[in-house]
């Protein structure tokens, strides 16, 4: 397994760690199982969040007696002092630790960092917590380009999460800055959320990128933990054929997948539609449904609500058939 140094945070972590949504899917012995080889086969990276319900409790129990061998990082979506602090210590309770090596503001969006830095705002709780020793660094997750480019200017941000894989690649000049910058890059969906079926070839295209510091599939069996080890432990330049299988995966996956650069915002009756897109992906192919549900449910407007204006198509610079991708999203939440 290749190491990294987590850019200015100083950690020195694996190419690859582990994603924790899918830990919902499994129970806590099966987390003991996966986590034990993970850390056999030198992965020293795990990545949770105050909302993936189940998952930083599964973590807490497997880590019992191997703490010292991960750096453990969650995040949370709270955005005032009091409710941020509050979260911390609900994230050691449930992480069984007296200490979280990286939190995290989560899925950021523009507005959110002028209020987390605010007075009374989450970042004054980080920071504190910070100062007591209860975290060791902060960092910002986000889904939305603009977030990130405003976030590789902030001094605080010490590493930035965001999506980077085959069909989305519209942060790429941003990763580059972070390697400027020595922010760590930290890619999470490098699959997609699930859309690119073939791990391999998904998890070799992102490790090409030298700029990528670290990458975070999520996984739940060992099946997809082995695999994707291998992958990410080959070192070897892409070859031709690679690349002719990454050019079909995006070609395939180019008319039907939103890349969330949210260009077709905003939406003629208010709907987010690259959120809708997302917890769609968490029902339809991470198998989440109660979860996708709720997160669908804290929506202020639906699918169901699309009146089939069609601006949003004609400002999508991948033309995709969003008035028919929102139907389709409508009948599997049922609104």
């Amino acid at each position: 397994m290749q190491y990294r140094i987590l850019g200015k945070t100083g950690l020195k972590v694996s190419r690859m760690g582990l994603g924790g949504i899918p830990i919902q899917r499994i129970d806590a012995e099966g987390t003991k199982t996966l986590i034990r080889c993970l850390m056999e086969q030198g992965i020293n990276y795990i990545d949770t969040a105050r909302g993936y319900t189940v998952s930083e409790e599964y973590l807490g129990e497997a880590l019992e007696g191997i703490r010292d061998r991960f750096i453990l990082a969650t995040k949370s979506m709270s955005r005032t002092k009091e409710a941020m602090a509050a979260d911390i210590e609900t994230s050691l309770r449930n992480l069984r630790t007296d200490y979280i090596d990286l939190y995290q503001i989560h899925n950021a969006q523009p507005a959110d960092l002028e209020t987390v830095a605010a007075p009374g705002g989450a970042l004054e709780a980080l920071l504190e917590a910070r100062a007591q020793g209860k975290i060791g660094h902060i960092g910002l997750t986000t889904h939305t380009a603009e977030t990130f480019r405003l976030a590789v200017e902030l001094p605080w941000v010490e590493t930035i999460m965001f999506p980077y894989n085959i069909v989305e690649n519209q942060g790429a000049e941003l990763i580059r800055v972070c390697a400027e910058k020595n922010i760590g890059f930290i890619d999470m969906k490098p699959l997609a959320g699930g859309a690119i079926e073939d791990a391999t070839i998904g998890l070799r295209y992102i490790c090409a990128n030298e700029d990528v510091t670290l990458v975070i599939p999520g996984m739940a069996e060992l099946r997809e933990a082995e695999q994707n080890i291998a992958a990410v432990s080959n070192s070897a330049p892409l070859t031709a054929e690679e690349e002719a299988a990454i050019a079909q995966v995006r070609h395939e996956l180019g008319t039907n997948f939103c890349r969330r650069c949210n260009y077709c915002a905003p939406c003629t009756v208010g709907i987010s539609i690259p959120s809708v897109f997302l917890f769609e992906g968490y029902l339809s192919r991470y198998g989440l449904e109660g979860w996708a549900h709720q997160r669908y449910a804290t929506l202020k407007n639906t699918a169901s609500e699309c009146i089939g204006c069609g601006v949003c198509e004609d400002r999508c610079p991948y033309n995709l058939p969003i008035r028919e991708m929102m139907k389709s999203a409508a009948e599997k939440f049922g609104r």
